[in-house]
């Protein structure tokens, strides 16, 4: 079995398809001398950039770590497994089960067939309250890594400018030596050394710096320096050495009652919601599609996109940071449907999902919202304290960034809304509700805006809208699933949406970049077709609607020079 990739369509076998349950992995690796000698020894890591749902892992038959959740990485110092035995071979397992219950996330539930004239023994379903299929496997890169036996665990960097001084503070953490030193130097990227300092904490100021600029937003977006951490310590007599060193991007994120602003000025989310879903790999990390993908949305003119429906490989987020891409990162907290997900248990684990994905992710510029959940069942009265809570520990994680979850509730039933920054709202007029009738769009979507931020005095995004169409199938006047139809329902909500973004609205993300697999269903042909490209990256017609809107609002704004254009900035 391959890794990185989903399980599921790898092999001709319909039984792995739908699979629920225990897998196991198994491979064994020769692990270099030096890594297992000297005084002290070097610090052995065994790491996982994810795999799905639940996994134990024994190296050398010895369990080294357990880890719940199947987007964010984990892993187990395994120092004292493998040192023992140089020259041998280190057996690594793993036990994976994708099983979702109520209090997973995203949660689930299994359903047994009781009925034994319609069903064999001991049928069931697992159920979900999501539409993207659940691929499982290990779906991200395996590595093994050393440090030194003191070494730097972590480092937080926040950042804060004026027009001619930036201030970038920081944190870091080394375990292993209570006497340790450590000294840093921040590079531009043409090398030169703009900043130092030394200590665990500090503030290392910057003169003139060059800020991080959304793409489009500035002609030389993605501006990254790089921190370099050194640390030297003491340890039973031997001085040892850890280096690191961390992207940085200067930039600050501010929220008012009608703006989001990025480094003082308004910026406008023009961009996708996107999923980790391809062909026969499924949600495994495919290098040659993510950067497919980055072609593709800067040939569209977007700058911005969500991690729908939880957080996506460290690989995208670093091309994220690089090319200006800004990021509404979404925790796996989807389909949060039924009253049993909204207990303590649940929360606790929200919780700890959150402060996972917090430390991850902290130190990103593209990152500039955190979401803690999509379409949950916000209405229940259940929904005002769990959110008050996963919103309220997400800030005291980060105060530095805006906080959200995407709501399809009615605005005067969501009990979640009043603890956000920024409304996220999803809807799908003349699809889901009154299908074919795209004349009710322009009523709908405007009492829709005009509701949410009566009630709220909170900036909106239209965090998802969208119709299926299948390619090639084509009907006018328009008819739901043809191209034309989706067309049509795009410009009938950038009608509104051209209005309400003089006022309030400050972002819309389509729904979806590119088709995707779904669980089978009597609505769902081969997946959800609401990409405005294939699953296999071709455009649709709607692709061409998208990219000349998103290419206007850019010339619109004043922050780009004249001469840059769709195509220079392409080629750039």
């Amino acid at each position: 079995m391959p890794v990185p990739a989903s399980f599921n369509d790898i092999t001709q076998d319909p039984s792995l398809e739908n699979y629920i349950g225990w897998v196991w992995y198994e491979k064994e690796v020769l692990l270099p001398l030096r890594w297992l000698q000297g005084d002290p020894a070097p610090r052995v890591v065994l790491r996982f950039g994810s795999a799905h749902y639940y996994s134990i892992v024994w190296v050398n038959g010895v369990q080294v770590v357990e880890h719940e959740g199947g987007h964010l990485p984990f892993e187990a110092d395994i120092s004292s497994v493998v040192q023992g035995s140089p020259g041998s071979l280190c057996r690594i397992t793993v036990a994976l089960n994708n099983t979702l219950t109520p209090h997973t996330l995203p949660p689930g539930s299994i359903q047994y067939m009781a009925d034994k004239s319609r069903y064999p023994k001991n049928y069931f379903v697992q159920n979900t309250k999501f539409d993207f299929f659940n691929y499982a496997g290990i779906h991200r890169p395996v590595v093994l890594y050393t440090t030194p036996a003191a070494y730097i665990d972590d480092i937080t960097v926040t950042t804060t400018s004026s027009d001619s001084l930036a201030r970038v503070q920081y944190q870091v953490s080394v375990v292993g030596s209570t006497a340790s030193s450590l000294s840093l130097s921040l590079r531009d990227q043409e090398g030169k050394v703009v900043a130092t300092g030394d200590g665990p904490v500090g503030e290392l100021k910057v003169l003139n710096p060059n800020l991080w600029w959304p793409y489009l937003m500035h002609e030389n977006p993605g501006y990254l320096y790089s921190l370099e951490v050194r640390m030297q310590a003491q340890l039973d007599g031997a001085l040892l050495e850890d280096v690191y060193t961390l992207p940085v991007g200067i930039r600050t994120v501010h929220v008012t009652s009608s703006q989001f602003l990025i480094n003082g000025r308004p910026f406008y989310f023009h961009g996708v919601n996107k999923h980790e879903d391809a062909d026969i790999r499924g949600k495994g990390l495919d290098w040659p599609l993510i950067v497919k993908d980055f072609n593709l949305l800067r040939w569209l003119g977007a700058n911005s996109f969500r991690t729908s429906h939880y957080p996506y490989a460290e690989e995208i987020m670093d091309l994220c940071d690089a090319y200006g891409i800004a990021v509404i990162d979404e925790s796996p907290g989807v389909g949060i449907k039924l009253p049993e997900s909204f207990g303590n248990r649940s929360l606790q684990h929200h919780l700890a999902v959150m402060e996972e994905l917090v430390r991850r992710d902290k130190n990103r510029p593209s990152v500039v919202m955190w979401s803690v959940a999509n379409e949950p069942a916000s209405e229940l009265p259940p929904a005002a304290h769990y959110f008050k809570t996963v919103i309220a520990h997400t800030k005291a994680l980060d105060p530095s960034r805006p906080v959200t979850f995407v709501t399809d509730a009615n605005y005067a039933l969501d009990h979640g809304a009043p603890y956000v920054d920024v409304i996220c709202v999803n809807s799908y007029f003349s699809w889901y509700h009154d299908p074919g009738h795209l004349e009710v769009i322009p009523l709908q979507l405007t009492a829709q805006f005009e509701n949410w931020y009566k009630t709220y005095q909170k900036p909106i995004i239209q965090s998802e809208y969208g119709a299926d169409s299948v390619p090639g199938l084509h009907s006018d006047p328009p008819m739901m699933f043809s191209e034309e139809y989706q067309q049509a329902m795009l410009r009938e909500y950038h009608s509104v949406l051209d209005k309400k973004r003089k006022e309030y609205v400050v972002g819309e993300l389509i729904w979806n970049f590119a088709d995707f697999m779904t669980n089978q269903g009597t609505t769902r042909v081969l997946g959800n077709k609401k990409g405005i490209f294939t699953r296999q990256r071709q455009p649709k017609a709607a692709a061409f609607v998208l990219r000349d809107r998103y290419w206007r609002i850019a010339n619109e704004s004043s922050c780009l020079p004249p001469a840059i254009t769709s195509h220079s900035l392409f080629l750039k």
